[in-house]
C-alpha cells in the first residue's frame, strides 16, 4: 500500500481509505455485521489504515465499532467519524453526541472528528455561538478526540472562508474527474493543501457512477484505452521519465480511482467498498497510482470520457440515500438511476429501472415519482443541492408515457 502524509498531523495514512456507508445492508440501516467484518478485515490484510463512518448513517457506527472489537484490529486503524452540526441545538449537545459515538465505536478516542456536511460559513459561527472551538480545545487535551477536520458540501466561493475559519488538521471534499469546477473543486483541493492541511477526497466514483454507470460510449472508450501501463512515460506533463506501472487501467473505476490519486494534493481517496473484491480490485490501483504517474495520453482519455458524461447525464445524483425516507415512498436515488439511465444507455433501459426502483409493476402506482407532494423535506439532505421535487417532475414526465395522466394527477395531488 501507498502511504502519503497527513498534512499537520504528520501521520502516515493510506492512500485509500474505506468508506463504511455503504456497507452491505445501509439501504435498510441495519449494516451486516458479518460483512462489515470481511471487508475491514480484507482492508486491514491489504494495507488499508482509514476507516470512515458518521453518527447519521443507521446502524454503522456501531457496526464499525463491532466489527473493530471482534476482529481486534481498534488499535491497528484510524477510525474517523463526524459530528451532525444539524443536531447542536444546545451546548450541551456536544458532549451527548460524542459519548453516544464513543459508546458505539466501543472505544475512549476518536482519532479524525469531523464536523459533518458544512455547506456554508453560517454553520460554522453557530457552532463557536455554542463554544465549539474550546469544547474540541478540551476534548483533544482529554484524549478523547485526535485530528479536527470537515468534510464540505457548499460553493467553490465559501470554502476558502471555512479553512480559514479554524486551525484545520484537514478537510474533506468530493472529488473526482467530473467535479473539478463542482463545490470545492480543484480550486479548493489547491487552496487546503496550500494551507498544509490534509485532504481526503470522497466520492471519488462518484457513488460508482464512474464504475458501473458510465454512458455505453464512454466505457467504450476506456475500454480502447486500456494498454500495459508498464511501457508509460510522462511526457508532456513537465517532465520525460518512464514510470513504474499505474495499473491495468482495465475497468471504469480503476480509471477513476487513478485519475483522483494521480494529483499530489490529495492525501487519501475514500472509497465506499461493499464487498472484499472490491478492496482488492481498489487496492491494486492505489497501491501504483502516484502523484504524477498518469500519462498525457491517459489523462486526454479522461478528457473525452468527460464531453460523454456530460453530454449524456441528467441528475448528478451519487446515490448515497440523504433524502430518504420520502413520505410519499418514493425511491429518490432509484428513480434519479433510471432517468439518467434512459440518456446514458436507451430509452427502453432507462424504464426497466424505473419499474423496479418503484417497486415493480404492481405496486408502481404507490412508488412512481409522479407521486411526490413537494413537501420539500429532501431539499435540505441532498449534498448535491439537487431540486429534487422538481427533477422529479422530469423523471416522471420521461419515463412514464404509457400510463396517461400519471404525471398530471401526481401535479394535481402535490398542491392539494
Amino acid at each position: 500500500m501507498q502511504y502519503r502524509q497527513d498534512g499537520r498531523g504528520g501521520r502516515r495514512i493510506s492512500a485509500l481509505g474505506l468508506g463504511c456507508m455503504r456497507f452491505p445492508g445501509f439501504a435498510i440501516g441495519r449494516p451486516d455485521l458479518r460483512s462489515a467484518e470481511a471487508i475491514i478485515a480484507r482492508a486491514h490484510e491489504r494495507g488499508i489504515n482509514y476507516l470512515d463512518t458518521a453518527y447519521l448513517y443507521p446502524g454503522n457506527e456501531a457496526c464499525v465499532g463491532a466489527a473493530l472489537q471482534r476482529l481486534g484490529l481498534r488499535d491497528a486503524m484510524i477510525v474517523a467519524t463526524k459530528l451532525p452540526h444539524g443536531s447542536c441545538r444546545r451546548p450541551e449537545d456536544l458532549d451527548r453526541i460524542l459519548d453516544i459515538q464513543l459508546r458505539r465505536l466501543r472505544t475512549d478516542r476518536i482519532d479524525c472528528y469531523l464536523i459533518h456536511n458544512i455547506c456554508a460559513p453560517a454553520q460554522w459561527k453557530h457552532l463557536q455561538s455554542m463554544g465549539i472551538e474550546a469544547w474540541l480545545a478540551r476534548q483533544r487535551s482529554q484524549g478523547r478526540l485526535g485530528a479536527v477536520g470537515f468534510s464540505y458540501h457548499g460553493s467553490a466561493a465559501d470554502f476558502p472562508v471555512l479553512l480559514d475559519a479554524y486551525p484545520w488538521d484537514f478537510c474533506q471534499i468530493q472529488y473526482n474527474y467530473l467535479n473539478e469546477r463542482y463545490q470545492a473543486g480543484t480550486a479548493g483541493l489547491i487552496a487546503a493543501h496550500a494551507r498544509g492541511m490534509g485532504v481526503f477526497v470522497m466520492e471519488p466514483l462518484l457513488g460508482g457512477r464512474l464504475a458501473g454507470k458510465l454512458p455505453d460510449e464512454a466505457k467504450r472508450i476506456l475500454a480502447e484505452a486500456g494498454r500495459d501501463p508498464t511501457r508509460a512515460s510522462v511526457r508532456g506533463r513537465g517532465r520525460s521519465r518512464d514510470v513504474k506501472s499505474v495499473s491495468a487501467l482495465e475497468t471504469p473505476a480503476a480509471w477513476a480511482l487513478a485519475w483522483v490519486l494521480d494529483h499530489a494534493e490529495v492525501t487519501m481517496a475514500l472509497s465506499g467498498m461493499t464487498s472484499a473484491e472490491q478492496v482488492d480490485e481498489n487496492v491494486d490501483i492505489a497501491c501504483r497510482a502516484e502523484p504524477g504517474s498518469m500519462s498525457a495520453d491517459e489523462l486526454d482519455v479522461i478528457a473525452r470520457v468527460v464531453e460523454v458524461v456530460e453530454r449524456c447525464g441528467r441528475i448528478a445524483c451519487t446515490g448515497c440515500a440523504y433524502c430518504m425516507p420520502c413520505p410519499a415512498g418514493i425511491n429518490i436515488p432509484g428513480c434519479f438511476s433510471a432517468y439518467n439511465a434512459s440518456f446514458a444507455h436507451s430509452w427502453f433501459t432507462g424504464v426497466q429501472q424505473y419499474l423496479i426502483a418503484s417497486g415493480g409493476l404492481r405496486r408502481f402506482l404507490s412508488g412512481s415519482a409522479s407521486r411526490c407532494m413537494r413537501c420539500g423535506r429532501c431539499l435540505g439532505r441532498c449534498p448535491q443541492k439537487i431540486a429534487i421535487p422538481d427533477r422529479l417532475h422530469d423523471v416522471a414526465r420521461r419515463l412514464t408515457p404509457w400510463y396517461p395522466g400519471a404525471y398530471r394527477r401526481g401535479v394535481r395531488r402535490s398542491s392539494d
